[in-house]
């Protein structure tokens, strides 16, 4: 178990604040926004970055900040200190609050469990009584690992690890299995699969039993085969990704960002990404639990009617 210092210092040590300094400031660009994002080697901090340069370009504001971070919680946190303007969640994460509003749903998580190829771990049950890695402690991925652990009554010992340190870790059979949620597939992942033949357990059976007791949050979602070298198609959990803010975020800055969203949507996917996105208008403005930002709903109904 590592402590939320020593997590915060190996984030800090791997990777530093992307900052975009505009060239030139949109007639009503804002001077300054931050984004928490995420961890280094994931889906949230690649998204981020890829968003940060898309307002530079927009002339959003002058500049523009990303934050690594933990993941879903430690974001909340920062936007709830009023240590970021804009801050990645996972929708299980956060709670309905008149604090917290959604510029847009933007992607799909995929919560994934992944144990090495050549174990003979092959489902949840299989896994009680090992040592796992749940997900940094500030990250979505815990809670909803904590979750499903909890449904399905499994008994592991549960550490708490960083994306790198714990596909080292399974790498070097330190721990049987890991919990991660991003997009597929996740780079780390896949750079871990040329190496070491992995193998995704089916996290569908619990899905029944977690939509009775938090609701339709969680999703059947399926991971394509070959997604990391030699994996078959399986059954996962997934979980719509929020884009949030603060509801004293100004009106114009909300309503330039859902325009950013939505006229550069191809330039916020990453390449490699198989998984399925949110960057429509059917998609963007299901933002439950949370209520859209008043700037939000006035450009979606300005753009679309």
């Amino acid at each position: 178990m590592h402590s939320r210092r020593t997590v915060l210092a190996a984030l800090a040590s791997s990777t530093t604040a992307l900052v975009l300094a505009a060239c030139t400031k949109g007639e009503d660009g804002s001077d300054r926004l931050t984004i928490a994002a995420g961890e280094p080697g994931g889906f949230y901090l690649e998204f981020a970055q890829l968003l940060a340069a898309q307002l530079n370009l927009a002339g959003v504001a002058k500049e523009v900040v990303v934050l690594p971070t933990l993941g879903s919680k430690d974001n909340l946190r920062l936007l709830g200190e009023l240590k970021t303007d804009l801050a990645l969640s996972l929708a299980d994460a956060v709670s309905p609050s008149p604090q917290v509003k959604a510029l847009g749903r933007v992607y799909e998580n995929y919560l994934q469990c992944v144990v090495r190829a050549d174990s003979s771990y092959k489902t949840l049950a299989d896994l009680a009584g090992t040592r796992i890695s749940a997900g940094a402690a500030g990250s979505g991925a815990a809670l909803t690992a904590a979750r499903i652990l909890t449904t399905v009554g499994v008994d592991c010992t549960v550490d708490h690890l960083l994306l790198e340190q714990a596909t080292k870790s399974l790498e070097a059979r330190g721990i049987a299995a890991m919990f991660w949620s991003g997009g597929v597939p996740t780079s780390t992942l896949d750079k871990l699969s040329q190496r070491v033949p992995l193998r995704l357990i089916p996290l569908d059976g619990p899905l029944p039993a977690l939509r009775r007791t938090y609701g339709p949050v969680y999703q059947d979602v399926r991971v394509p085969a070959g997604v990391y070298r030699g994996t078959a198609p399986v059954k996962v959990v997934g979980i719509p990704n929020l884009l949030l803010c603060r509801p004293d975020l100004p009106a114009t800055t909300a309503r330039r960002i859902v325009e950013t969203l939505v006229r550069r949507a191809s330039n916020l996917v990453p390449p490699s990404a198989v998984g399925a996105q949110f960057l429509n208008l059917q998609s963007l403005v299901v933002s439950a639990p949370i209520d859209l930002h008043a700037g939000a709903i006035q450009q979606y109904r300005r753009m679309y009617g």
